[in-house]
């Protein structure tokens, strides 16, 4: 994975609660330390995020985005 981001956070997926159309994901990337993050239900599904799944934040800006290997 190459990005232009410099803030990439690896982790692991504690929540995905999903909405009508949106899901709001929260990786702990540290014992306590936990990044939320929305996204829409397609890019979960897209991802296949699921709770104790890695992933990672990737923090460019005011976004975060959530990006797996």
């Amino acid at each position: 994975m190459k990005l232009s981001a410099r803030n990439v956070l690896k982790g692991k997926v504690v929540s995905v609660e999903k909405g009508a159309t949106a899901a709001h994901v929260k990786i702990e990337i540290a014992t306590g330390q936990v990044v939320t993050s929305a996204i829409t239900n397609e890019s979960v599904d897209a991802l296949g995020l699921k709770i104790g799944g890695e992933a990672y934040a990737v923090i460019k800006s005011s976004d975060v985005i959530i990006a797996v290997d």
